[in-house]
């Protein structure tokens, strides 16, 4: 008993810690997709978007996803495209987890028929 219980501690670290890193990377990719639904209206700017995975990030994830950031490196006129990157939250001491999640859509723009 003494020798499987340090295993089953383990394992039970192992597995809360891989949920952890999973809400972090879904709270990631929500706030990407809202940043670029926010940016990619009509008339609307990359900053808007930016600044709207960045309020989302800090709502949603609370401290599962630690120092995060928005970028809209690699948009166009055509294209929105938002990285929310930051670090999840780690069970043990040492261990940096990143957490990077992009979303792309098209920006809406009037076109000539």
């Amino acid at each position: 008993m003494a020798i499987v219980f340090p295993f089953v501690i383990l394992l039970t670290i192992g597995t809360v810690q891989y949920f952890v890193f999973a809400h972090a990377r879904s709270a990631a990719l929500t706030s990407a997709r809202e940043g670029v639904n926010a940016g990619r209206a009509y008339q609307s700017s990359p900053g808007a978007g930016a600044a709207r995975a960045q309020e989302t990030a800090g709502r949603i994830a609370g401290n599962t996803l630690r120092g995060p950031s928005a970028s809209t490196a690699g948009s166009n006129a055509e294209t929105m495209r938002v990285t929310v990157s930051g670090n999840a939250l780690s069970l043990l001491p040492g261990i940096t987890l990143r957490v990077s999640q992009t979303a792309t859509g098209p920006r809406e723009r009037w076109v000539a028929p």
